[in-house]
């Protein structure tokens, strides 16, 4: 199994609405694609939030084909969804992770 981890600062002025949308709006939209068997968001502690608050969002897929199809269909647009809607607002990443037991 694989975990897509995508980490977000997202600026404290926006941060409640944000979470709500990613709740709401966009981690169901990624669930829709069907790539993914599972997800969490989780925030991150012991950050300095004075210039953003830190969240990773996890989810978990099958395989690294699975992954790949994800990221070359449907990642883009659902990318682009929330730079559009948060320019200049955030900071992100992202990182894989290979379950091992």
């Amino acid at each position: 199994m694989i975990i897509y981890n995508v980490t977000v600062k997202i600026n404290p002025e926006v941060h409640e609405e944000w979470l709500n949308w990613m709740k709401t709006v966009h981690i169901p939209d990624v669930m829709k694609t069907g790539r993914f068997q599972s997800n969490q968001i989780a925030k991150v502690l012991g950050q300095d939030e004075s210039d953003g608050i830190t969240y990773a969002i996890q989810y978990t897929c099958v395989d690294m084909k699975t992954l790949h199809l994800y990221t070359v269909t449907e990642a883009p647009a659902l990318q682009k969804d929330h730079t559009e809607r948060y320019q200049g607002k955030f900071v992100a990443y992202r990182t894989l992770l290979e379950i091992i037991d």
